[in-house]
């Protein structure tokens, strides 16, 4: 493969090397985001700007821990993971925000990804259809220990995961809009909790790197709900989950240290 960066030892697209960054990494995908993840870290930096890619690097307890944002949908997701990877993180958090699909997800409430619906083309070129996209399982537990510490509403399931943002939001417009209402009738048949756009990426990438990874969510809105005529109001505080990653890298950090 050509070497991109011309030997400068930093990744092409993220911009860190090796000594910038931290095993385990949180990701999000708004780079406005990063700095408010960070601010929970100890003696976080930035350390890179690049593109989408923001990263900050501090410390939890002693251990070194990074935020790198990876913009939106799986395209730039896969970029991150691949560059991070190949710095040495080998732990993933992904933080970001859902709608709602299920009834019972409601505004506020955190959703927990166990798996990811592959509607979306970042993974069919790492792993064909049939191979599953699902989250790592010590980071899962420890997402839900922490949730259920934090004694804050969450779901633990399934996740829609697509490219098109108003493939979701207005189907009837898109030429393909009759596909787009048949597949998600059938997730909603199938219980799936929320729908975004990273997840089933970053977990097909990771099980082909061979490296840990989970995701959560807030759910800012649930369009099912508001169809269905119940209360559906807007929640965009991403305090209460963050504080919940937090907690749950934390757990996995001091679990490897004790099974090192």
């Amino acid at each position: 493969m050509i070497d991109y960066t011309e030997g400068s030892g930093k990744q092409y697209h993220i911009g860190v090397g090796p000594n910038d960054i931290g095993k385990y990494v949180f990701l999000p995908g708004d780079p406005k985001r990063v700095a408010k993840i960070a601010a929970f870290l100890k003696d976080a930096k930035l350390v890179a700007d690049s593109r989408e890619f923001t990263t900050y690097t501090g410390y939890i307890g002693d251990t070194k821990v990074s935020v790198t944002s990876t913009g939106i949908g799986g395209p730039s997701a896969s970029i991150a993971m691949e560059e991070l990877v190949a710095c040495g993180a080998h732990t993933f958090i992904r933080i970001g925000t859902c709608g709602g699909m299920d009834l019972d997800v409601k505004s506020g409430d955190m959703v927990i990804a166990q798996g990811a619906i592959r509607a979306e083309g970042t993974s069919q070129e790492y792993m064909p259809i049939e191979f599953p996209a699902i989250a790592d399982f010590d980071v899962t537990t420890a997402l839900v220990q922490a949730a259920q510490a934090a004694n804050h509403p969450y779901h633990v399931g399934t996740v829609q995961c697509k490219d098109a943002f108003y493939g979701q939001h207005r189907p009837e417009t898109l030429p393909n809009g009759a596909e787009l209402l048949r597949k998600w009738d059938a997730w909603l048949k199938g219980g799936t909790l929320a729908s975004e756009m990273e997840s089933a990426a970053l977990f097909i990438v990771a099980s082909y790197l061979h490296v840990r990874c989970g995701s959560c969510f807030l759910v800012i809105a649930n369009q099912q709900r508001a169809l269905a005529g119940l209360d559906n109001p807007q929640v965009h505080d991403i305090t209460p989950m963050i504080e919940m990653a937090i907690d749950a890298m934390a757990r996995l950090i001091e679990k490897d240290k004790r099974n090192a």
